[in-house]
């Protein structure tokens, strides 16, 4: 068990669950692709690319941007003294909501932008609500997150404990 620490970096339980969990993807992923095992490797290789050159740097330039921004308004700059934790953590309150927002758009973009015809005659449900809907859950994220990031900013800014 030691070697097997030693060289995997885990617990035998922890290797265990990972072969189950990704043995359990691969099973979903050739029901859903109808038993295309080409199609499965095809779909995970491109989106693992994808990610990797497409979106990681994407979302990497987009949160340096908003940090400079950050910086700016609050006239301070990281390693330039004083305590970076407030703004740290609140720039955590924007990351947040809009990753989570990003990612039910990423999952939900065919039916915000406009179901098609096909849906709409297969499912029977009405196609306009989507929008208004990820719209209204996205107001939610970020109104809590700004309220959460409100209480802690005058925490720390109080003198009491940082959250």
């Amino acid at each position: 068990m030691t070697a097997l620490r030693r060289w995997y970096g885990a617990s035998a339980l922890h290797l265990l669950l990972m072969v189950g969990a990704f043995a359990l993807i691969g099973y979903a992923g050739v029901r859903l692709l109808g038993g295309d095992v080409v199609g499965v490797v095809v779909w995970f290789v491109g989106a693992a690319v994808l990610h990797d050159l497409v979106f990681l740097p994407g979302y990497s330039l987009v949160d340096r941007g908003w940090r400079s921004v950050a910086g700016r308004l609050t006239g301070r700059r990281r390693g330039a003294g004083g305590d970076d934790r407030a703004r740290v953590r609140l720039i955590n309150h924007v990351r947040v909501p809009a990753v989570v927002s990003a990612l039910l758009f990423l999952v939900y973009f065919p039916l915000i932008l406009g179901p098609s015809e096909s849906y709409l005659s297969k499912s029977g449900l009405p196609g306009h609500p989507f929008a208004g809907r990820w719209l209204l859950v996205c107001a939610v994220l970020f109104a809590a997150s700004a309220a959460v990031g409100a209480v802690r900013y005058l925490r720390v800014t109080s003198g009491g404990r940082p959250v």
